[in-house]
């Protein structure tokens, strides 16, 4: 298992249009087969930090859903208003693998 962190640097004027689109990718990545785990707008501290995070089986099935994401018509329209809205200024994806299994039970 994967878990991809994207990091947003967002307008801070332009909050809410990022809560929109988390909104959107929350009907879209769990659709398109992606683990979400959920997104994340500031509240408090750093006005301009926003993330995403999400689980995948492995890098194969990250490309296979992105295919599908890309393919899907919310997908397509969060990508656009993203575009036409300019709120994001930068995303960094990061893949992680848990390194503290076992812990509390989990694996």
């Amino acid at each position: 298992m994967l878990t991809c962190v994207i990091r947003y640097e967002i307008d801070p004027t332009k909050k809410d249009q990022f809560v929109q689109y988390a909104r959107n990718w929350g009907q879209a990545i769990p659709r398109c087969g992606a683990d979400l785990v959920g997104y994340f707008a500031p509240h408090e501290g750093s006005s301009t930090l926003a993330y995403g995070i999400y689980h995948v089986q492995s890098l194969a099935e990250y490309e296979a859903y992105r295919a599908r994401l890309a393919a899907d018509p919310l997908g397509r329209e969060n990508y656009e208003f993203a575009q036409a809205e300019k709120f994001l200024l930068r995303e960094d994806r990061t893949f992680l693998k848990l390194a503290s299994a076992p812990h509390g039970g989990r694996e």
